[in-house]
């Protein structure tokens, strides 16, 4: 099973490319934005601390940050997913690229995250890809994590967030807020993996999206092939992009209600059912018919 069929992607990415007026926030590694397999047009730099272009194109930074964009941004002939290659990708890292192991799964401290999401959502980003983990949590910082999502849901920015990949049932400081997408990757036939982690919240909420033996771009011009939750987290995000981009005056809350509803009946389970994308497309089409 191709991962696009099994979240019934295809059909609406055969509809669209995307439009550049839906932005996605992608917080991550830095993008090696030369690569020739990205929609380079459609990139924008939001610079942090670290610049959006990497200067180190085998650090793992570089290359979850490249694999990620080239899921969401890719050109549509190349090796990689590439679910809306006419989105504006809005490139905010936050992995220093010499400070990180070689794990496949970066982190970030709450308070770094929580700037991050502000910055992204100023810029104005419609949904924003977490492919990423929390590093020393603290009172403080989750404090204000939680207000940066609260900022989100204010201002109807979609925030979709990786489950994590420690094979454990509970949630953290992101996937435990209500307006947040958890992510929980599946393999090929739908089953969650085993690495990934479940939950109440993640299993309510959240939804279950490729990834197992994903292959997208790497940080020198070549293809790689990855898993884990990082990897179905922008299966997600160009779902909910796509949608958008054909949906223009459809609300937040309609698109996230389309997109986390479409599988039914809702369990409750700690898995999460599968994103389905034609599914989300239908109920907006009878949603949106009159606007």
């Amino acid at each position: 099973m191709d991962p696009l069929n099994l979240v019934k992607l295809t059909a609406l990415m055969e509809r669209t490319s995307g439009s550049p007026e839906v932005k996605i926030g992608l917080i991550d590694g830095p993008v090696a934005t030369q690569h020739p397999d990205l929609a380079s047009e459609f990139l924008r730099e939001i610079p942090g601390n670290n610049g959006a272009t990497c200067t180190h194109a085998n650090s793992t930074a570089c290359l979850h940050g490249t694999f990620v964009a080239g899921i969401l941004s890719a050109k549509r002939n190349s090796p990689a997913p590439a679910i809306c290659p006419n989105c504006t990708l809005l490139v905010r890292p936050i992995f220093a690229e010499m400070t990180l192991g070689r794990e496949h799964m970066p982190s970030a401290t709450p308070k770094e995250l929580a700037a991050a999401i502000i910055e992204c959502i100023d810029a104005g980003a419609r949904v924003i890809n977490l492919s990423l983990a929390l590093a020393q949590p603290s009172t403080k910082g989750e404090q204000s994590l939680e207000e940066a999502l609260n900022q989100a849901v204010r201002r109807g920015v979609i925030v979709a967030a990786a489950a994590g990949n420690q094979g454990t049932l509970g949630s953290s400081a992101i996937t435990r807020h209500p307006w947040v997408i958890p992510v929980v990757s599946c393999d090929l036939r739908g089953r969650p993996m085993n690495e990934s982690n479940l939950g109440s919240s993640i299993g309510r909420r959240g939804l279950s999206a490729p990834g197992d033996a994903i292959t997208s771009l790497g940080g020198e011009g070549q293809s790689l092939t990855f898993g884990g939750t990082s990897v179905a987290v922008p299966f997600v995000t160009g779902a909910i992009a796509l949608l958008w981009s054909e949906f223009p005056s459809a609300t937040a809350a309609q698109i996230k209600l389309a997109v986390t509803q479409a599988s039914t009946p809702r369990r409750a389970s700690v898995v999460p059912p599968l994103l389905d994308a034609a599914a989300a497309y239908q109920i907006l089409l009878i949603t949106n018919a009159g606007r």
